[in-house]
């Protein structure tokens, strides 16, 4: 009987588990992705294509969800598989603290632009 012999290797062992390291493939996949969404909003800032704020804002919005999923499963490597669904449990607890994130500050951006700023007619004092 030896002592030393052990014939599970490290990435059978993971396989196992359900863990994936990902590839290099995979990585730069979740950095094209992730430059194309940034991009994208940027692109909304500075050009105003939409026309309207608020369609800009939410677009936004959109893009930054979708980006904070795409660094989850590229580069957390975060799927149903692993850890027994508990990576599950943690990203829809991280969407629901992102909506309420951003839900809370578009809210108070937006009462405080409307309570703060002064009108017109006080600006023109004779």
């Amino acid at each position: 009987m030896s002592v030393g012999h052990h014939t599970d290797t490290s990435d059978q062992s993971h396989a196992r588990h359900g863990v994936d390291h990902g590839s290099l493939r995979g990585y730069l996949t979740g950095f094209g992705l992730s430059v194309v969404l940034t991009a994208i909003p940027f692109w909304l800032v500075m050009t105003n294509p939409l026309g309207n704020q608020m369609a800009s804002a939410i677009a936004i919005m959109a893009f930054a969800v979708v980006q904070i999923i795409v660094h989850m499963v590229f580069f957390l490597h975060m799927n149903t598989r692993s850890e027994s669904g508990w990576t599950m449990m943690a990203l829809i607890f991280t969407l629901i603290l992102v909506v309420i994130a951003l839900t809370g500050s578009l809210w108070v951006m937006y009462h405080l632009n409307a309570n703060m700023m002064p009108g017109h007619e006080m600006s023109q004092i004779p």
